[in-house]
């Protein structure tokens, strides 16, 4: 009779030869075993294709357990912290911005923007505008203005993703985020296209004095189609703005600086902003992004393109 080693040996021939080359070398890569896999080769011989049903019928493995949020054993500096448990809006911006980083394809692109033409508009008209309109003329509703120019040519920035489907929308609700002690939020002007300069002031500012007392309602921070935010108030050079879901577009301004530019082949003093826009690669393809940052930058270098919509 047989010896076993020998027996053992056959034994494994055996299923080595029910095997084609290429099905055998999948399964080592992918942990396969063979033996269980039924072959559908000449004379029951296991396929590639075997080996791959095989793989996609594995039972998915189970997701790594969620690293614990507390420490599970004493701080060693613990007299000298301060612990305070998150609020619900602390964890509501937490969540979107995980969100955002784990779903969009994120990129971010940047341009930097004359502020002269503007600053100049703004201090000839403040005063008769304020005057008239008891509100203070500011930037952002200058920066509202141009985006929605970019937004009309380049309707991808202002759409979303839902499903399998990309909805385009024709209509400008602009998010102006708001910084508050208790965190970011972004008060949503509906409809921003349809209002004049001293109505959106009005609202932007209502805006900043609610959102700091709180008072701000659920409804005036859903349903926007794109975001700014402004860094520049509180020093920001340069930023990337991380996305307001489901938007695919979020435009960030900062600090207005002196720099010499070269104009006309030769140097001069010029206030300068640099713009960022970031938006999601899945729906806004660059030139796209590129293009509407330029728009914007054209309109805030020469206002007078945002009142005849150019």
């Amino acid at each position: 009779p047989p010896k076993p080693a020998a027996a053992a040996a056959s034994a494994s021939s055996a299923a080595a030869a029910s095997v084609f080359p290429a099905a055998a070398k999948l399964a080592a890569e992918q942990g396969v075993d063979t033996s269980a896999v039924p072959g559908t080769g000449k004379d029951g011989r296991v396929t590639k294709g075997d080996v791959m049903a095989a793989m996609e019928a594995r039972p998915a493995a189970p997701a790594p357990a969620a690293r614990p949020a507390a420490p599970t054993g004493p701080r060693p500096f613990a007299d000298r912290e301060e612990r305070v448990r998150m609020s619900r809006l602390r964890k509501r911006i937490a969540e979107r911005l995980k969100e955002a980083q784990n779903t969009a394809a994120m990129l971010t692109t940047f341009n930097e923007v004359d502020m002269s033409a503007l600053m100049a508009a703004r201090n000839g008209y403040r005063d008769v505008f304020e005057k008239k309109h008891g509100v203070r003329l500011g930037f952002m509703s200058f920066f509202v203005k141009a985006a929605i120019v970019a937004l009309k040519e380049l309707p991808a920035v202002n759409g979303e993703i839902e499903g399998d489907d990309l909805v385009y929308k024709n209509y400008y609700h602009i998010g102006v985020a708001v910084g508050t002690p208790q965190g970011l939020v972004v008060p949503v002007l509906r409809d921003a296209d349809r209002m004049g300069f001293a109505e959106m002031e009005k609202k932007i500012g209502d805006f900043g004095r609610r959102a700091r007392d709180g008072k701000l309602t659920l409804d005036e921070l859903q349903g926007g189609t794109f975001t700014i935010s402004n860094g520049g108030v509180y020093g920001s050079l340069m930023s990337t703005p991380i996305l307001n879901p489901p938007q695919s577009a979020i435009l960030g301004m900062h600090k207005v600086q002196d720099r010499p530019m070269v104009i006309g082949g030769k140097v001069e003093i010029r206030p300068m902003m640099y713009l960022a826009l970031s938006y999601d690669h899945r729906i806004v393809d660059g030139r796209e992004a590129v293009t509407a940052l330029v728009r914007i930058k054209e309109c805030i270098e020469d206002p007078q393109r945002i009142l005849l919509d150019l």
